[in-house]
């Protein structure tokens, strides 16, 4: 189980997460939507502690992690337990695509340098790039330098895995080949949070959607019913205000 428990954020005066609790269930992806500002990737970032929440609880398994009273050692354990995939993509550019997914094996899970290079392998394989594995970043596509990211991140063997905008950094051609990979991960039944401004993605790989607003949820739904007409009034404000963005004026619910 992971769950999230009256978590307050807030920068100044400025309230970003207004005492929220969630739960998300293993095995399922969550899209978190919403307009810029609503609170989202500060959300994503509180699960695992890049963001500290000023007050609340985190609990993933038998872990429960207080905002206020966390020790080192239990913010070490909860990072164990999650893995982030980032916006761009942040690679070590000197190391090539099977170092970079073997370093974490080597450094956080102490494995002997034999041992990653065989299990970072098997996550580029995973991702579709086994072939790629002695390229360098800057010899990658945007999509490719994603996909040895999300490579990363699996290797940690995470309890759920946090995705930032994974495709916003990407050109329009490149998203399919990422999220054709982060489906595969979701029928391999991991459990994932992802970010996400990308409404057609959102409707493919997600099986629940959170829309947040000021630091709250506003509706929480499946993709069939967060895309039909029975959501509220200010959701359906936001999809018509992204499909206007999107060059689509005559989109209805």
């Amino acid at each position: 189980m992971i769950a999230l428990e009256h978590i307050y954020k807030s920068y100044g005066d400025r309230v970003i997460l207004d005492d929220l609790s969630l739960e998300f269930a293993g095995g399922q992806t969550t899209a978190l939507v919403g307009s810029s500002g609503a609170g989202k990737s500060t959300l994503l970032r509180c699960i695992d502690f890049l963001e500290r929440p000023d007050s609340g609880r985190v609990v993933i398994d038998d872990l429960s992690v207080d905002a206020k009273h966390a020790h080192k050692r239990e913010v070490l354990e909860l990072r164990r337990r999650t893995a982030m995939v980032f916006q761009q993509f942040h690679l070590f550019s000197r190391k090539t695509a099977l170092e970079n997914v073997a370093e974490g094996l080597r450094v956080v899970r102490k494995m002997s340098s034999r041992e990653a290079e065989s299990e970072a392998r098997q996550h580029l394989d995973r991702v579709g790039l086994a072939s790629h594995s002695g390229h360098y970043p800057a010899q990658l596509s945007g999509g490719q330098q994603q996909r040895v990211g999300i490579a990363r991140a699996l290797a940690m063997r995470p309890r759920v895995l946090l995705l930032d905008e994974p495709t916003s950094a990407l050109d329009p051609e490149l998203v399919g080949e990422v999220l054709a990979t982060i489906r595969g991960i979701a029928a391999d039944g991991q459990t994932m949070v992802i970010v996400s401004h990308e409404m057609n993605f959102v409707r493919q790989v997600a099986d629940r959607v959170l829309f947040l607003e000021h630091g709250k949820v506003l509706d929480d739904a499946s993709p069939a019913e967060f895309f039909g007409p029975k959501v509220q009034a200010r959701t359906r404000a936001f999809l018509h205000e992204y499909h206007l963005s999107r060059g689509n004026p005559d989109y209805q619910i």
